[in-house]
């Protein structure tokens, strides 16, 4: 006989490590049982992290949108012949760095298609110039499919690719390109990428070299809450290994503009419910990760705060460039003030707090909030 939800949640609030099966459970739920796991859930994120809501001061650089795959849940990339292509050079990257450091980013995110012409030595001179223009700027960048493909591209091994890399000025690496790690479900959404093995693969060779990642997954398409499960699991294995994921960063599917979408392979997104659901599971599940964050890009400001209800404790960066979510069909990417995000956590009773990269704090200063 299965334990009452209540029963549960309070095993998993006293040190009790959800299995696949309980998860499953959770994820399950339909009615107003979903506030209660949102509650034990935000207990647990106090618990662990305390009542702070953290940002990251940041820029995205989108190098370019040329890409060699078919993704069927993107909406960004163009193929040669498409009208809107761009690669920018160095004078044009170093130009976004520039403007980076004026608006006092401690990061820099580069998120780019595979260019057909990308060797790894694409990818480490566009560190480089990045590193020399703003030395003292985080780099957060690449991703396990980008790392295979200029292996692949270059004839090296990835773990070479990760340290060429990473002596270029690569600090932390986007967990990205995880998808669903199921590859029944990778074979009919991104069928270019590399499968599950790989990814894991890549991403604990990276967390051994000393390189830290995000986790991420994107929900909502054409998956199983089973599957979700299984790729929750994949993250927490991975981090009982190594130590080496700085978050969970739950993606929610945006499809209007996607081809799996308009081909009808895709469900429209998923629900609010489920958004609650995948915040809050994975703070009860991922018991071994400190940070969850809530994506305002994906879900907008208002859902995104509830996620900070539901067991999130961070709200993302700046941004201040975004072409990913657009291309697929969201709106209001571009940027989210720091005073809007201070608005959003002080109407719950929390404080924000501004961290580099890694989760350090740093102090807020009054002309820092706009």
């Amino acid at each position: 006989m299965e334990p009452s939800l209540k029963t549960l949640l309070d095993d998993v609030q006293g040190g009790h490590r959800l299995t696949g099966d309980e998860a499953l459970r959770l994820f399950q739920i339909r009615d107003r049982q979903v506030w209660e796991i949102a509650a034990a859930a935000d207990r647990v994120r106090e618990e662990r992290v305390g009542n702070a809501v953290t940002y990251v001061r940041n820029q995205n650089i989108n190098v370019t949108n040329l890409c060699v795959n078919n993704c069927g849940f993107c909406g960004y990339s163009k193929k040669p012949g498409d009208e809107g292509i761009y690669f920018h050079d160095k004078a044009e990257i170093q130009k976004k760095v520039a403007l980076a450091t004026e608006r006092k980013c401690t990061e820099i995110c580069t998120v780019s298609g595979l260019h057909p012409d990308f060797t790894a030595q694409s990818y480490t001179d566009v560190y480089r110039w990045i590193h020399e223009a703003a030395p003292k700027i985080h780099l957060h960048a690449s991703n396990p499919m980008e790392v295979a493909y200029a292996a692949k591209k270059s004839n090296m091994s990835t773990v070479a690719v990760l340290e060429a890399m990473k002596e270029a000025g690569l600090n932390s690496m986007c967990g990205t390109a995880a998808e669903i790690l199921v590859d029944s479900v990778r074979d009919r959404i991104c069928r270019g990428k590399i499968p599950t093995k790989e990814w894991i693969r890549i991403i604990t060779e990276a967390h051994t070299l000393g390189i830290p990642s995000t986790a991420t997954i994107m929900y909502g398409h054409c998956e199983s809450t089973a599957d979700r499960v299984v790729h929750l699991s994949i993250l927490r294995d991975i981090q009982d290994e190594t130590g080496g994921f700085t978050e969970f960063v739950p993606l929610s599917f945006i499809h209007m503009n996607t081809p799996i979408f308009r081909e009808g392979h895709a469900r429209a997104g998923a629900t609010g419910r489920e958004d609650q659901l995948m915040v809050a599971v994975a703070r009860l599940f991922l018991d071994n990760f400190k940070n969850i964050q809530v994506s305002w890009v994906k879900e907008g400001i208002k859902m995104a705060q509830l996620g900070l209800l539901a067991g999130a404790n961070d709200l993302g960066g700046t941004v201040f460039e975004e072409s990913i979510s657009k291309g697929a069909g969201a709106t209001n990417t571009d940027y989210l003030d720091p005073g809007e995000m201070q608005r959003v956590a002080e109407d719950l009773g929390r404080t924000l707090a501004r961290r580099t990269t890694l989760y350090e704090l740093i102090p807020s200063r009054d002309d820092e909030r706009t």
